[in-house]
């Protein structure tokens, strides 16, 4: 019975680092870049790096997701599955000018 569940174990671990991994930057009060393409109907790894020595918040109602990311730090967010579409972002702090967009395709 150990190996059964180590096995599955391996292969939950497995199929996790399948998932796609997309970088997005806050740069200037900025998401660089503006529009992130992903496939639909998957569950995607975000990872947001602010290069910005101020916090910002990535927050979407769409996606409903916020989460404060520290000046200089990066943050991990997982979404999707996301049917075919867009889903607009912002910064909570400098919505003026943190405005982004995913595409699911």
């Amino acid at each position: 019975m150990g190996k059964f569940l180590l096995l599955i174990l391996f292969a939950s671990l497995s199929l996790g680092a399948a998932r796609p991994e997309i970088k997005l930057e806050i740069r200037d009060h900025l998401f660089l870049p503006s529009e992130l393409v992903v496939p639909a109907n998957t569950k995607i790894k975000l990872i947001v790096y602010n290069r910005d020595p101020t916090p910002e918040e990535f927050e979407s109602y769409e996606l409903n997701r916020e989460k404060v990311i520290m000046g200089g730090q990066k943050a991990i967010i997982f979404i999707g599955p996301l049917k075919p579409g867009e889903y607009p972002f912002f910064g909570e702090f400098n919505p003026k000018t943190a405005q982004g967009k995913i595409i699911a395709e």
